[in-house]
């Protein structure tokens, strides 16, 4: 039985003569719970039976078996035990012995003083006493770190909350010797708190009706400490009386779990050593379901998100044109590849009915869905302006975008660059306007062999729209004649990082990086190629990209 604070220490006396014996059960019966033994092997069989002593007084010279050696024997299974000889004669090697290794704590001899005795057996005692208070003091302690380095090596061992609150739940039932463990989640607002879903384990066979019986009795155990906040300690009377321990789960002051724990009534102490571990990590413990109740409502937006992002993609993708124009001897293509889920290019192909091809691709200032919703709204002001009765000069396109678009522009601190292409497939002539867009670019067949050839950039060019609250720049014009090539694209093309040639690192593509890539391309010319081109060189998309292309065939 383990000591206690409260209770009377005990002390066993041991010698041969019974008027001895009487003596000091007489002097020490007061003070203590006392225990006689005539001899070594009748001590050893006491002990066997009532366990551990805080005092034990031997007299050194009995028969078969002398002092120091019965409180040898006594050493290795009660170590705590303070250890007194009585002896009438001076054995010093026994003895000294005795007391150097440590199985002796003094040495008394006959005839002895009784107050002498006294004093040495009640400084025994307390010494005795002040053992056991550091040593139940230290298991303690190893106790809680233990308990606290098993809890929470097993909360990061689990992968999301819901792994993580049964981990919980096993791990304190099984840490707390529990037979059973049940936690509820609780579900808390600035105005009201209630009992969520509930997890329970239990490490041994329940009957159907007694799993019933916990699982009502934990509940009501649970929303009492829910509305008052305090742990409650309960027994149940069944077969094997079981002793139920509900504490809360709190993290600042708000209760975020409430666990049952039950273990066998007949166990005493249970639920105060477990009280004392639990109270050591359950903060530490709410914390964790905290976080991780956290890190499951970001996954679930995170994920909510993808979701409409994925729909506003396939919404912005449906905007660009899904079906090119069929114009004879002349061959379009055009791709968009957003860095993100959406993004701010875009392009344009239109078919006038009075015979003009019209040509764009535009890039919004920013990324994402600020730059996607510009986006949309350039191409349905572009729309509008190309579906006219007549069609338009590119410059007068141009200035009624930058009308239409400023004030939002200007509000959201965006701007738009757009290159706008009006090509007349009868007389190959090719207007453009250009608002700080990339250069586009014209060559033939024999550029491209040629190995000094350079290719024609259209180079005028005015401002973004979005910038001035009037735009004013002057229209190019060109002739694409056949065997000629248009190409228009983003600068995600030629600010594209890719691998440096004969260095280590990586740089920009730029323009010219990109006609030496076209340069290599095989013909007749494919963007699906180029694109992979490009990407394959480059160590991430940082930018939308977007390239459009026109070649009129001989």
């Amino acid at each position: 039985m383990a000591w206690e604070d409260d209770n009377l220490l005990k002390l066993m006396v041991v010698d041969d003569e019974p008027d001895n014996l009487d003596l000091l059960y007489r002097t020490f019966r007061r003070e203590f719970e006392v225990y006689k033994a005539e001899d070594g092997f009748k001590a050893l069989q006491v002990l066997a039976e009532v366990g551990e002593m805080a005092v034990i007084i031997s007299d050194q010279r009995m028969p078969r078996m002398n002092g120091t050696e019965f409180l040898s024997r006594t050493v290795e299974q009660f170590p705590d035990t303070i250890r007194i000889v009585l002896t009438g004669y001076t054995d010093v090697e026994d003895l000294v012995e005795a007391i150097n290794s440590g199985k002796v704590f003094k040495y008394i001899t006959k005839p002895w003083k009784p107050a002498d005795l006294k004093l040495v057996v009640m400084q025994a005692a307390e010494t005795f006493r002040v053992v056991k208070q550091r040593t139940r003091a230290l298991t303690q302690a190893l106790s809680r770190e233990s308990f606290f380095n098993e809890v929470m090596s097993a909360i990061r061992e689990s992968l999301d909350y819901n792994s993580m609150l049964q981990t919980i739940a096993i791990t304190l039932g099984k840490t707390s010797e529990a037979s059973h463990v049940v936690l509820y989640v609780v579900n808390a607002d600035e105005t009201s708190a209630e009992l969520d879903k509930s997890l329970s384990f239990s490490f041994t066979t329940l009957s159907a009706a007694a799993a019933t019986s916990l699982k009502g009795h934990s509940l009501s155990m649970s929303e009492w400490t829910l509305q008052t906040g305090q742990r409650q300690l309960d027994t149940i009377e069944q077969s094997t009386p079981l002793t139920a321990l509900t504490l809360p789960l709190r993290y600042q002051q708000t209760t975020l779990a409430i666990v049952t724990l039950y273990h066998s009534a007949l166990v005493a102490d249970w639920a105060e050593a477990t009280t004392q571990l639990l109270d050591s990590v359950a903060e530490q413990i709410a914390l964790a379901i905290s976080q991780a109740k956290l890190y499951q409502r970001i996954q679930m937006q995170t994920q909510q998100m993808r979701a409409e992002l994925e729909v506003a993609r396939q919404i912005q993708t449906n905007l660009l044109r899904q079906s090119l124009p069929t114009i004879e001897n002349v061959r379009i293509q055009a791709r968009c590849l957003p860095a993100r889920e959406v993004g701010g290019d875009f392009y344009e192909i239109f078919s006038h009915p009075q015979g003009d091809v019209w040509l764009a691709v535009g890039d919004v200032s920013g990324k994402g869905v600020p730059a996607a919703l510009f986006m949309a709204s350039a191409i349905s002001v572009l729309r509008r302006e190309l579906s006219q009765e007549r069609s338009p000069s590119p410059e007068k396109v141009m200035q009624n975008l930058n009308r239409s678009l400023w004030d939002d522009l200007v509000s959201s601190n965006c701007f738009v660059t757009l290159v706008l292409i009006c090509y007349n497939p009868i007389t190959h002539k090719l207007r453009y306007a250009n608002a700080g867009h990339i250069y586009p670019l014209v060559w033939t067949v024999q550029t491209l062999a040629e190995p000094a050839g350079e290719p024609l950039y259209l180079k005028t060019r005015g401002v973004p729209l979005g910038i001035l609250p009037d735009w004013t720049a002057q229209a190019g014009e060109t002739e694409l004649a056949p065997g000629k090539t248009l190409l228009l694209t983003s600068d995600g093309l030629t600010e594209a990082t890719v691998a440096a040639e004969a260095s280590e690192g990586a740089a920009m593509l730029h323009q010219t990086g990109l006609w030496k890539l076209l340069k290599t391309q095989p013909l007749p010319l494919d963007l699906d190629q180029l694109l992979a081109s490009i990407q394959w060189g480059s160590t991430e998309q940082e930018d939308d990209q977007t390239v459009l292309s026109l070649e009129v065939l001989k």
